[in-house]
Formats: C-alpha cells, sequence, structure tokens
C-alpha cells in the first residue's frame, strides 16, 4: 500500500513537471489541455475575445476543434482563467517579454574607493577622478577611509578629508549618505546628480 502511494506521488509530481518553463531563473508552470482538473473555467477565444464560463469538457472540446491548445492562464481566479492558444507561441511570448524586461533594467553597482587619513593631495586628485569614472558610468561610489592603531582616535578630526572629497566631485556627485564611523571605518555614498 505505501509503496504504490509513492508510486503514485511521484508519477503526480513528473505529470506536473511536464510543461514547467525556465526563464531566466524563474519557473512557470502552464497547464494545458487534460492536466487542467476545474469543473468550470472562464474562457478565452483565440482571438481574444471573452467566450465566458463554461465547463472544462466543452472548453477542451473548442480548443480541439479549432486546432489549439487550451492553457491554464490564471489557475487562482474563480472561476479559473483558461484561453485557446497555441501553447510554444505562447511559451515563446513569455520567454521574449522576460527578456525585453531583463534588458530594460538597469543594474547599479557599488565601486568603492578606499583610503587611509593621512593620504596626499595628489593622491586623493587621483582617487578622485577613479570615482568621477565609476559615477559618469552610473555606478555607485561607496568612500571609505580605514583608520589603525593610533588613527583611531582622531577620527572626528579626518572627517574633513571625507567632505573635501565629495566638494572635488560636487559637479557631478551628490552625497547619498554623509561620513559616518562604522567599526575601524568611516564611510560616505556617493552618486550621480540628476
Amino acid at each position: 500500500m505505501w509503496i504504490t502511494s509513492e508510486l503514485s506521488f511521484f508519477c503526480g509530481v513528473f505529470h506536473n513537471w511536464t510543461n514547467l518553463i525556465f526563464i531566466g531563473g524563474v519557473i512557470i508552470n502552464n497547464l494545458i489541455n487534460d492536466q487542467i482538473q476545474e469543473k468550470e473555467v472562464r474562457l478565452i477565444g483565440e482571438e481574444g475575445q471573452m467566450i465566458g464560463i463554461v465547463s472544462i469538457e466543452e472548453a477542451r472540446a473548442q480548443a480541439d476543434e479549432a486546432g489549439l491548445d487550451l492553457v491554464l492562464i490564471s489557475p487562482k481566479a474563480v472561476p479559473p482563467v483558461c484561453r485557446i492558444i497555441d501553447f510554444g507561441k505562447f511559451r515563446y511570448e513569455q520567454e521574449r517579454k522576460e527578456k525585453e524586461s531583463r534588458k530594460k533594467q538597469k543594474i547599479i553597482e557599488v565601486k568603492e574607493i578606499r583610503f587611509s587619513p593621512n593620504i596626499d593631495t595628489n593622491d586623493m586628485k587621483t582617487k578622485a577622478n577613479m570615482a568621477r569614472k565609476f559615477i559618469e558610468h552610473g555606478d555607485k561610489v561607496k568612500v571609505s577611509m580605514r583608520f589603525r592603531g593610533r588613527e583611531m582616535s582622531r577620527m572626528q578630526e579626518s572627517k574633513h578629508i571625507l567632505t573635501d572629497f565629495a566638494a572635488m566631485l560636487e559637479d557631478i556627485a551628490n552625497v547619498d549618505k554623509e561620513p559616518k564611523v562604522e567599526g575601524r571605518n568611516m564611510v560616505m555614498f556617493l552618486s550621480r546628480k540628476k
């Protein structure tokens, strides 16, 4: 008894996996044709017209008559929404929409510039030029000044170094986060002016 119930469970799981769609790390599950177990569904025709609430047998018959698939679009609606479409074309359109939405996303990276409190002015200008390139590229910049040993006792006196660094970039950057002490570091965030 136990073995047959386990076997039917695994067969049921495998049966439901047949139409899993893997798109960019997201799994989309659409039941089609005989996999739909609902009694009544809201049916949408092949041209997108609303047919109405019909029994599942009638919906399958209309899909067979059209030579297309009956696809469960919205399983959580009451009653569930099914559409008569070509499943391969439907899957292709979903993949294309997902790719388009990924193209339109702008990924903002956080680049880090590090220096110590006893940095010289020329070194500071070099670091500012690096930060300028990052900001012009559209990235945020995390400016951190690390303190070691006796430098820890003069943390607040060194705050002006970060404010001077921000002043070098004030034509293209805004200070998102004012200089703040985090452990042995003093951190400030810069982003592009809008």
